[in-house]
């Protein structure tokens, strides 16, 4: 009986060792993921901080992230805009070019990620990879051929150039949707077909509902990099009344000079839509 009692014992020692380096461990990593995210985060903060702090404190008071004087002149200021026309103007313009390029995109790019995924037709293989080489070509190479064919179309001072090509999908979201798709059992689609569904049914009434999640990740990606798109505003957008507000924060800052707090709060403003679009759709993200 000593014997086992003593093999209890050292089992109970060594499961309470083995414990109480794991509590050890997990307390010394959220620790550091603590204090990374802080660091990834202080700009951010700062931001924040400084957008309710006067203007002589915000670098007289740089380390601080709590204003001594706080003040909301700066979003009042701010809002008031420049050349006749307040954020609101550019905050509508961001919407609506953002929303209708998320919606294009999440249509096509499931259709045309339906067809390569589940379709069998001629090309197919051919198709996939010219896709493929499309995601390897950086923006930069085709901004003059686009800009110069937007030109001959007279689009360019509208927001079609910005729009439009989101309905024809795009490679990377292709492939995002496609992989998801590639993991629903194909029984279901020949079960549909059997029933009588056409291809259309098919995508409609089986794969459309179980590829929501890659669906919306591909609507807030593409949301997300039209709210902050300042090249394009840059190249199509020649009148101040349909400016966005990745544009009008540049131009906002060249006119208001050293008022270094109305820039900041009109900033902070601009994170807003993107931080409420991730909170509301994280669970599909992680999907």
């Amino acid at each position: 009986m000593n014997r086992k009692e003593g093999k209890t014992e050292m089992i109970k020692s060594i499961t309470h060792s083995f414990s109480a380096q794991r509590k050890l461990g997990t307390f010394f990593y959220h620790a550091l993921m603590i204090v990374v995210s802080f660091l990834m985060l202080y700009p951010v903060l700062w931001l924040v901080a400084s957008s309710f702090k006067p203007n002589g404190d915000i670098f007289s008071t740089a380390t601080s992230l709590f204003p001594e004087n706080f003040t909301l002149e700066h979003y009042i200021n701010g809002w008031k805009g420049f050349g006749g026309y307040t954020f609101t103007t550019f905050f509508s313009n961001s919407l609506l070019v953002a929303l209708l390029s998320a919606v294009g995109m999440m249509a096509s790019s499931a259709l045309v990620a339906f067809g390569l995924a589940r379709i069998k037709f001629k090309g197919r293989n051919i198709w996939f990879v010219l896709m493929v080489v499309t995601m390897m070509l950086p923006g930069q190479v085709m901004m003059i051929p686009r800009f110069v064919l937007f030109n001959s179309m007279g689009w360019v001072g509208t927001y079609l150039p910005m729009i439009v090509p989101s309905f024809f999908a795009s490679g990377f979201n292709i492939f995002l949707i496609m992989q998801f798709i590639r993991g629903i059992p194909r029984d279901m689609d020949e079960a549909a077909k059997i029933d009588g569904c056409s291809w259309y049914g098919v995508f409609s009434r089986i794969t459309l509902p179980m590829i929501v999640p890659a669906i919306v990740t591909v609507g807030i990606l593409t949301f997300i990099n039209s709210w902050g798109d300042f090249m394009g505003s840059l190249l199509y957008l020649n009148a101040p009344r349909k400016y966005t507000v990745a544009y009008a924060l540049k131009l906002f800052t060249d006119s208001a000079g050293t008022d270094y707090g109305a820039t900041f709060a009109m900033s902070v403003l601009s994170l807003i839509p993107i931080l409420v679009i991730f909170f509301f759709f994280q669970k599909q993200l992680v999907e």
